[in-house]
């Protein structure tokens, strides 16, 4: 197996320097990523105001549309209306039994007769 030459880490010069001040890797490190969360924000923002435009403006199409013709809603007149449609539809209908089947169903079965003792 190999063995791989072992190399000191403080020999290179940036070395050096971020062991000695180690804000200057983590500062801009730090102010980059800030610096995109506030910039990613406008183009989310942008992007949701777009949004709220498309339903304004289906909604106030909605309102010249639909409001003008509307009528109030009263839930007993839907009752009323739902019940007398629901009436007239059906009509009872009697099934044919399988053969062998008596008209209300299976007779209960005896139970088995006593011992007298």
């Amino acid at each position: 197996m190999t063995v791989f030459p072992s190399r000191p880490r403080g020999d290179t010069r940036l070395s050096k320097v971020i062991k000695k001040y180690p804000g200057l890797f983590g500062v801009p490190f730090v102010l980059i990523i800030v610096g995109a969360s506030y910039g990613l924000s406008t183009f989310t923002q942008t992007r949701y105001d777009l949004h709220d435009q498309k339903v304004k403006q289906v909604t106030k199409e909605q309102e010249l549309n639909l409001d003008r013709n509307r009528k109030k809603f009263d839930i007993r007149e839907e009752y009323f209306r739902l019940n007398a449609v629901a009436d007239d539809d059906w009509e009872p209908k009697r099934i044919a039994r399988p053969k062998g089947l008596p008209e209300w169903g299976v007779p209960p079965t005896e139970p088995p007769p006593k011992k007298d003792p």
